[in-house]
């Protein structure tokens, strides 16, 4: 182990040891006792001290209740304050990253309202759920700031967001809730089942065995023309069931979004090949990377089988997505994702890909979701002169985040219009987007397209090369050799199989308790 890695981990250790001895003691009450073992613990003083709620905390489980109060009251004030600014927006740039943080900061209510109730009394979620849903929250704010970057309008969002402190209380609750979870050892386990009987085999049943509940057609045999139409009408349903819509064979020129409180959709179409939604939205064009996306997926219980996600905007127009997800225990299933730089943002929470095509050029599967893409066929594109091609760009930005993508028993290979020209691009497995980056390639066949150091710095610069964790585990082909790879105190070649567990379906997602029940294969396991 590097020393750097070394002195990070014992940091890390001397905090994690001080924060759960502090949160194990049921002696105080005083706030200021509390605030001192969190990451921030002057913003935690501040707003918890001046907060209209009567905090006295008598044990860790109150302290992380009244934490993630504090955070959804100064989410609720950001949103209020941000409302406000709509009459000052001067052009389309600035309305498009606006627009982005408004929705972006309702999902983080939404999340901070769910832990809330989820923690109580009732106890209805697990500590693990806890924590996919605050590091969906503050994701959902790292987004809204990368927004306004990207369209050069920081100057415009920066004072609409800037004032609540609300990352910095997330990343407290994240904190606290993540020594809970330590103790507890519930990373892999107590998952509730969210599907019934009845929806077991619609992952793999023929589309004509499937009874649908709407019917999507372009040539009007169906019960509306557009995906969008039948997701809207879905979201006007009163029970809240599985819901199939079957969207028959052609080319959807449509952007779709499936909101936040349209859950259990389920999109089968009649194959990869035949069905394809498509648009061509992009950075280049005006639009936020978020706001590119030829699909937006938010509801929960997501489920897609058969579909292509297509962006068709080209390598001249920078970053264009083809799909982008948020969706918590969502399931893609023989699905292809094509486009070119940032083709699949896996945007936040649980997400499992299975026998999916995803095509890209750089950086085309980002976010920050826990994500695991088993058996699925990656094909590297071929970019614009002088570019070079980078698979993944995870984007962890706190330690206490439970994300990370996992790649399992899956190729990675040349698209054809790269295979002529493979010697005049290199291509990478990642690069560390955040601080805190963290990717895997487990059992994956590695072609010749991949340098041979493997990955990329960001930049040229030395950012996050400690604090990142990129793994390997048993990989084949002829890139899978280690030998020559970056010399990172972050990168590790994984040689024990309780390691790389950690990023397998029942590590990472937890999957064993929620995939038997939709009827898709997946190996909970290596």
């Amino acid at each position: 182990m590097a020393m750097n890695t070394r002195l990070l981990f014992i940091i890390f250790f001397l905090f994690s040891t001080t924060f759960f001895t502090a949160l194990s003691s049921n002696n105080s009450s005083n706030i200021d006792w509390w605030c001192n073992k969190t990451p921030h613990p002057e913003q935690c003083k501040y707003f918890m001290n001046n907060s209209h709620h009567d905090f006295a905390p008598e044990n860790r489980s109150d302290f992380r209740k009244m934490a993630i109060q504090v955070a959804l009251d100064r989410a609720m004030s950001a949103q209020i304050h941000a409302l406000q600014f709509r009459e000052k927006i001067e052009n389309n740039r600035q309305k498009a990253a606006w627009s982005d943080c408004l929705k972006l900061n309702e999902c983080t209510i939404l999340q901070l309202n769910r832990t809330l109730q989820g923690i109580g009394t009732n106890r209805s979620c697990t500590d693990f759920d806890a924590q996919t849903w605050l590091s969906t929250a503050l994701t959902n704010l790292e987004t809204c700031r990368l927004g306004s970057l990207e369209l050069n309008v920081s100057d415009f969002i920066s004072p609409i967001m800037s004032n609540n402190n609300v990352s910095e209380l997330i990343s407290n609750s994240l904190a606290i809730n993540g020594v809970i979870l330590d103790e507890e050892s519930n990373y892999t386990y107590g998952f509730p089942s969210w599907v019934t009987k009845h929806e077991r085999k619609l992952l793999q049943a023929s589309t004509s065995s499937i009874k649908a509940n709407l019917v999507v057609a372009k040539d009007g045999s169906g019960n509306y023309r557009t995906v969008q139409a039948a997701i809207n009408a879905a979201s006007r349903r009163r029970s809240t069931g599985r819901f199939v819509i079957h969207v028959k064979r052609g080319v959807y020129f449509e952007n779709i979004e499936v909101g936040n409180n349209n859950n259990n959709i389920m999109l089968i179409g009649d194959g990869m090949r035949f069905t394809i939604i498509s648009s061509g939205r992009s950075v280049g064009a005006g639009d936020t990377t978020y706001s590119s996306a030829t699909a937006g997926i938010d509801g929960t219980h997501f489920m897609a089988r058969g579909i292509t996600f297509r962006n068709t905007a080209g390598p001249l127009r920078g970053q264009a997505v083809a799909l982008r997800s948020a969706s918590d225990l969502s399931i893609f299933y023989r699905c292809a994702i094509q486009g070119y730089q940032d083709t699949l943002m896996v945007h936040s929470q649980r997400q499992f890909y299975r026998e999916c095509y995803i095509y890209g050029t750089i950086d085309f599967i980002f976010g920050n979701a826990a994500v695991v893409f088993q058996n699925c066929m990656i094909y590297v594109r071929r970019p614009l002169r002088g570019q070079v091609n980078v698979i993944t760009a995870q984007g962890r930005n706190d330690p206490y985040q439970n994300t990370g993508i996992s790649i399992q028993n899956s190729q990675v290979r040349a698209a054809p219009d790269l295979k002529p020209y493979i010697r005049s691009f290199k291509t990478y497995l990642g690069r560390p987007w955040m601080q805190y980056s963290r990717t895997v390639f487990l059992h994956t066949y590695i072609d010749s397209l991949v340098s041979p150091v493997g990955w990329l710095a960001w930049d040229r610069s030395s950012f996050a090369l400690s604090t990142l964790y990129y793994g390997e585990y048993k990989n084949f082909g002829p890139r899978s050799s280690t030998r020559y790879r970056v010399r990172w105190p972050g990168f590790h070649v994984i040689t024990s199989p309780n390691v790389a567990l950690r990023f397998s379906v029942k590590g990472l997602l937890a999957g064993s308790s929620w995939l038997p029940g939709t009827g898709v294969p997946f190996t909970p396991g290596l």
